[in-house]
Protein backbone atom coordinates (compact mmCIF):
# COMPACT_ATOMS: atom_id res chain seq x y z
CA UNK A 1 0.00 0.00 0.00
CA UNK A 2 1.41 3.37 -0.99
CA UNK A 3 2.11 6.07 1.54
CA UNK A 4 -0.57 8.44 0.10
CA UNK A 5 -3.18 5.67 0.19
CA UNK A 6 -2.30 4.93 3.84
CA UNK A 7 -2.66 8.64 4.71
CA UNK A 8 -6.06 8.84 2.95
CA UNK A 9 -7.24 5.67 4.71
CA UNK A 10 -6.06 7.00 8.10
CA UNK A 11 -7.81 10.34 7.50
CA UNK A 12 -11.07 8.56 6.57
CA UNK A 13 -10.92 6.42 9.72
CA UNK A 14 -10.23 9.50 11.84
CA UNK A 15 -13.27 11.30 10.36
CA UNK A 16 -15.53 8.31 11.04
CA UNK A 17 -14.26 8.02 14.61
CA UNK A 18 -14.88 11.72 15.13
CA UNK A 19 -18.47 11.26 13.97
CA UNK A 20 -17.97 13.19 10.75
CA UNK A 21 -18.36 12.11 7.17
CA UNK A 22 -17.27 13.59 3.90
CA UNK A 23 -20.87 13.67 2.63
CA UNK A 24 -22.99 16.83 2.49
CA UNK A 25 -23.71 18.60 5.77
CA UNK A 26 -27.06 18.07 7.40
CA UNK A 27 -29.34 21.11 7.19
CA UNK A 28 -29.31 23.32 10.26
CA UNK A 29 -32.39 23.59 12.46
CA UNK A 30 -33.03 27.06 11.01
CA UNK A 31 -33.28 25.62 7.50
CA UNK A 32 -35.77 22.97 8.58
CA UNK A 33 -38.02 25.20 10.67
CA UNK A 34 -41.73 24.96 9.93
CA UNK A 35 -43.08 27.59 7.58
CA UNK A 36 -45.24 30.35 9.03
CA UNK A 37 -47.26 30.11 5.80
CA UNK A 38 -49.36 27.36 7.39
CA UNK A 39 -50.80 29.77 9.97
CA UNK A 40 -53.71 32.21 9.99
CA UNK A 41 -53.71 35.40 12.09
CA UNK A 42 -56.14 38.26 12.60
CA UNK A 43 -55.37 41.74 11.32
CA UNK A 44 -55.93 44.87 13.38
CA UNK A 45 -59.51 45.03 12.02
CA UNK A 46 -60.24 41.48 13.23
CA UNK A 47 -60.21 39.81 9.80
CA UNK A 48 -58.46 36.48 9.22
CA UNK A 49 -55.24 36.69 7.19
CA UNK A 50 -53.59 33.54 5.92
CA UNK A 51 -49.85 34.02 6.16
CA UNK A 52 -49.61 31.98 2.95
CA UNK A 53 -50.62 35.22 1.18
CA UNK A 54 -47.03 36.32 1.87
CA UNK A 55 -45.43 33.40 0.01
CA UNK A 56 -42.53 34.68 -2.06
CA UNK A 57 -41.99 37.73 0.16
CA UNK A 58 -39.33 38.43 2.76
CA UNK A 59 -40.89 39.54 6.07
CA UNK A 60 -39.79 41.19 9.27
CA UNK A 61 -42.14 40.22 12.11
CA UNK A 62 -42.02 42.54 15.12
CA UNK A 63 -43.87 42.40 18.44
CA UNK A 64 -44.68 46.05 19.04
CA UNK A 65 -45.97 48.32 21.80
CA UNK A 66 -47.12 51.94 21.76
CA UNK A 67 -45.72 52.95 25.16
CA UNK A 68 -42.29 51.34 25.09
CA UNK A 69 -38.87 52.93 25.04
CA UNK A 70 -38.42 51.28 21.63
CA UNK A 71 -41.68 52.61 20.16
CA UNK A 72 -39.65 55.07 18.08
CA UNK A 73 -38.61 52.03 15.99
CA UNK A 74 -41.94 52.27 14.17
CA UNK A 75 -40.24 55.01 12.14
CA UNK A 76 -37.40 52.71 11.10
CA UNK A 77 -39.86 49.90 10.41
CA UNK A 78 -41.76 52.19 8.04
CA UNK A 79 -38.51 53.30 6.38
CA UNK A 80 -37.41 49.76 5.54
CA UNK A 81 -40.94 48.76 4.54
CA UNK A 82 -41.02 51.63 2.04
CA UNK A 83 -37.44 51.06 0.86
CA UNK A 84 -37.80 47.34 0.11
CA UNK A 85 -41.54 46.91 -0.61
CA UNK A 86 -41.13 46.92 -4.40
CA UNK A 87 -38.45 44.22 -4.07
CA UNK A 88 -40.84 41.84 -2.28
CA UNK A 89 -40.48 42.80 1.39
CA UNK A 90 -42.95 43.69 4.13
CA UNK A 91 -42.88 44.49 7.83
CA UNK A 92 -45.62 42.78 9.86
CA UNK A 93 -46.37 44.33 13.27
CA UNK A 94 -47.90 42.31 16.09
CA UNK A 95 -48.91 44.54 19.02
CA UNK A 96 -48.31 42.90 22.37
CA UNK A 97 -49.15 43.86 25.95
CA UNK A 98 -47.00 41.15 27.61
CA UNK A 99 -44.19 43.44 28.79
CA UNK A 100 -44.96 46.08 31.37
CA UNK A 101 -48.50 46.66 30.04
CA UNK A 102 -47.00 48.87 27.34
CA UNK A 103 -49.71 48.16 24.75
CA UNK A 104 -52.94 48.76 26.71
CA UNK A 105 -54.96 50.30 23.87
CA UNK A 106 -57.79 48.85 21.84
CA UNK A 107 -57.20 47.74 18.27
CA UNK A 108 -58.78 50.98 17.06
CA UNK A 109 -56.45 53.05 19.30
CA UNK A 110 -53.37 51.10 18.22
CA UNK A 111 -54.20 51.54 14.53
CA UNK A 112 -54.85 55.29 14.99
CA UNK A 113 -51.57 55.69 16.92
CA UNK A 114 -49.46 53.88 14.31
CA UNK A 115 -50.99 55.47 11.24
CA UNK A 116 -51.28 58.92 12.85
CA UNK A 117 -47.95 59.31 14.60
CA UNK A 118 -45.71 57.15 12.38
CA UNK A 119 -47.67 57.15 9.10
CA UNK A 120 -47.37 53.36 8.94
CA UNK A 121 -48.47 51.60 5.77
CA UNK A 122 -47.29 48.09 6.65
CA UNK A 123 -49.76 45.49 7.97
CA UNK A 124 -50.63 45.65 11.66
CA UNK A 125 -52.30 42.68 13.30
CA UNK A 126 -54.47 42.09 16.34
CA UNK A 127 -52.83 42.06 19.74
CA UNK A 128 -51.01 38.81 20.44
CA UNK A 129 -49.57 36.93 23.39
CA UNK A 130 -45.90 36.17 22.81
CA UNK A 131 -45.15 34.38 26.08
CA UNK A 132 -46.77 32.05 28.57
CA UNK A 133 -49.43 29.39 28.14
CA UNK A 134 -51.66 31.65 26.02
CA UNK A 135 -48.92 32.36 23.46
CA UNK A 136 -50.41 32.59 19.96
CA UNK A 137 -49.57 29.77 17.49
CA UNK A 138 -47.36 32.12 15.45
CA UNK A 139 -45.19 33.03 18.43
CA UNK A 140 -45.24 29.44 19.67
CA UNK A 141 -43.63 28.49 16.35
CA UNK A 142 -41.21 31.42 16.33
CA UNK A 143 -39.94 30.72 19.85
CA UNK A 144 -39.88 26.89 19.76
CA UNK A 145 -36.25 25.87 20.44
CA UNK A 146 -36.95 22.29 19.34
CA UNK A 147 -37.93 23.37 15.82
CA UNK A 148 -35.14 25.81 14.91
CA UNK A 149 -32.03 27.51 16.20
CA UNK A 150 -33.70 30.95 16.55
CA UNK A 151 -36.08 29.76 19.28
CA UNK A 152 -36.19 31.02 22.82
CA UNK A 153 -38.36 33.37 24.81
CA UNK A 154 -39.26 36.81 23.52
CA UNK A 155 -37.21 39.09 25.75
CA UNK A 156 -39.09 42.38 25.34
CA UNK A 157 -41.07 44.49 22.88
CA UNK A 158 -39.62 44.93 19.39
CA UNK A 159 -37.94 41.52 19.04
CA UNK A 160 -37.65 40.85 15.31
CA UNK A 161 -37.78 37.72 13.15
CA UNK A 162 -36.63 37.79 9.53
CA UNK A 163 -38.68 35.33 7.47
CA UNK A 164 -37.60 34.05 4.07
CA UNK A 165 -39.68 33.76 0.93
CA UNK A 166 -40.55 30.16 1.87
CA UNK A 167 -41.91 31.23 5.27
CA UNK A 168 -38.96 29.87 7.24
CA UNK A 169 -37.01 31.84 9.84
CA UNK A 170 -33.72 33.26 8.57
CA UNK A 171 -32.60 35.44 11.48
CA UNK A 172 -33.63 36.90 14.80
CA UNK A 173 -32.83 40.32 16.21
CA UNK A 174 -33.26 41.82 19.66
CA UNK A 175 -35.10 44.93 20.74
CA UNK A 176 -32.01 47.12 20.48
CA UNK A 177 -31.30 46.05 16.88
CA UNK A 178 -32.60 48.98 14.86
CA UNK A 179 -34.93 47.85 12.06
CA UNK A 180 -33.26 50.27 9.64
CA UNK A 181 -29.74 49.66 11.01
CA UNK A 182 -26.94 47.99 9.05
CA UNK A 183 -27.26 44.61 10.78
CA UNK A 184 -30.94 44.17 9.93
CA UNK A 185 -30.88 45.77 6.47
CA UNK A 186 -27.89 43.63 5.42
CA UNK A 187 -29.87 40.49 6.36
CA UNK A 188 -32.95 41.78 4.49
CA UNK A 189 -30.93 42.53 1.35
CA UNK A 190 -29.32 39.08 1.46
CA UNK A 191 -32.75 37.41 1.81
CA UNK A 192 -34.16 39.40 -1.12
CA UNK A 193 -31.44 38.18 -3.54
Amino acid sequence: MSRSLKIALFASIALVLAGQTTSAKKPTKANTSPSIHTLTVKNIDGKDVKLSTYKGKVLLLVNTASRCGYTYQYKGMQEIHTKYAKKGFSVLAFPCNDFGGQEPGTHKQIKAFCTGKFKTTFPIFSKVKVKGKKKTPLYALLTDKSKHSFGGAITWNFNKFLIGKDGRILARFGSSDEPNGAKVTKAIEKALK
